[in-house]
């Protein structure tokens, strides 16, 4: 009896161990050895393991099986389109947006941030190239047309009523010029210049009437009272209205000429850079310079961005996808693991389960050791 007993506990033992270590191998061989093993130049079976020997064609693999079975197009869309999705996206949109929004810093500051240096030199010479390309396109299109037809007639006869008022103050501020000491003296430079240029015998005969006298001194009065003389602002008005009006018949090309092309687009530069202080809104806190839109932006305008730009991706996901190219990402991903690193994702997850497969082939070998025991005993 004792002998059957000796002779069923070896087998039983034998067969439980063959089962356990064979199964254990078996598991360790799908990760070991790493790299194929060579006894010259033949190469031991078997090596390297079943996942490095076939690590391309699983990288392959699990990019289609994320691109077929996980990251559907259909399923990323319908999470797009999800009203519980959107809401929590739109919330944390809000709450991302209004801290820049209540930021006390200059939006310069924001923008150097993503390495946007100098905004204001950047916005000014793209208003200009804005500007002198409008300016361009407005010349072809008009320079044919005469001036009186392209300003606005409320313009035009401002400009009339305003001519006396203008004649008024040229002529007062003459006045006031002539009659002050630094216009006497311009007046006697002009004069003494003028009798300086005069041929001799007129020179000789100048000084003989004039004596001592200087001739500033006998043309600043008359000067003065020509200027008070009420036809002077009269004749002003006059010549400054017709001068207005030829300048209304011509045409746009030759007020151009006139001017110069870069003449004027300074001044439409100037004009606008002094409506627009770009440097004042770079320099400016964004919290005050959003302050009067920012509930529009909160309220209005993120709730309806989000949705619109989820409908968007929604619409195109499948395309995005492909230009993508996830299943590509997901081979190189796999590809650049090292086997070490996949074998310890692999055994963290399914440890217990590789254990309990190792004990039930020590269970499994350890029954067929006992039906061999029993076949052996009944045989003899």
């Amino acid at each position: 009896m004792t002998e059957i007993f000796t002779t069923l506990l070896i087998m039983v033992t034998t067969g439980a161990i063959i089962g356990g270590v064979t199964n254990y191998l078996a598991i360790k061989m799908i990760f070991k050895p790493y790299r194929a093993i060579y006894i010259g130049k033949w190469r031991l079976p078997f090596t390297p393991g079943l996942i490095p020997k076939r690590r391309g064609e699983m990288a392959e693999q699990m990019g289609k099986l994320v691109i077929n079975h996980l990251l559907t197009p259909e399923g990323i869309q319908k999470k797009l389109q999800n009203e519980r999705f959107q809401s929590m996206l739109t919330q944390f949109a809000v709450v991302e947006v209004e801290k820049k929004l209540k930021t006390e810093e200059t939006l310069e500051q924001l923008l150097a941030q993503i390495d946007i240096n100098e905004p204001t030199k950047m916005a000014e010479d793209k208003i200009g190239a804005f500007l002198e390309v409008k300016y361009e396109n407005w010349m072809r299109t008009n320079q044919d047309v005469a001036m009186k037809e392209i300003l606005p007639q409320k313009l035009v006869g401002k400009v009339e009523e305003q001519l006396p008022q203008l004649s008024n103050w040229i002529v007062q501020s003459a006045k006031n010029y002539f009659a002050s000491e630094e216009g006497k003296e311009s007046i006697q430079r002009m004069a003494d210049d003028f009798v300086q240029k005069r041929s001799g015998m007129i020179k000789s005969m100048l000084q003989m009437f004039l004596g001592n006298v200087k001739l500033g001194e006998k043309l600043q009065p008359e000067i003065i009272k020509f200027l008070n003389h009420p036809g002077t602002e009269e004749l002003l008005t006059s010549l400054l209205r017709k001068e207005w009006r030829k300048l209304l018949d011509k045409n746009i090309a030759e007020f151009e000429s006139k001017i110069g092309r870069d003449s004027l687009l300074s001044i439409i530069k100037q004009t606008v850079f002094r409506f627009v202080q770009v440097h004042e809104i770079f320099q400016m806190p964004i919290s005050q310079l959003t302050a009067t839109i920012r509930p529009y932006i909160i309220t209005e305008l993120i709730p309806k961005a989000t949705v619109g730009i989820s409908k968007i991706l929604a619409d195109r996901i499948s395309v995005l996808m492909e230009k993508m190219k996830l299943n590509e990402i997901v081979k190189e991903q796999v590809d650049s693991f090292s086997v070490e690193r996949l074998e310890q994702m692999v055994f963290s997850i399914i440890n217990k389960e590789l254990r309990m497969i190792t004990f039930l082939g020590a269970l499994l070998g350890g029954l067929v050791g006992v039906f061999q025991g029993i076949t052996a005993i009944w045989i003899l």
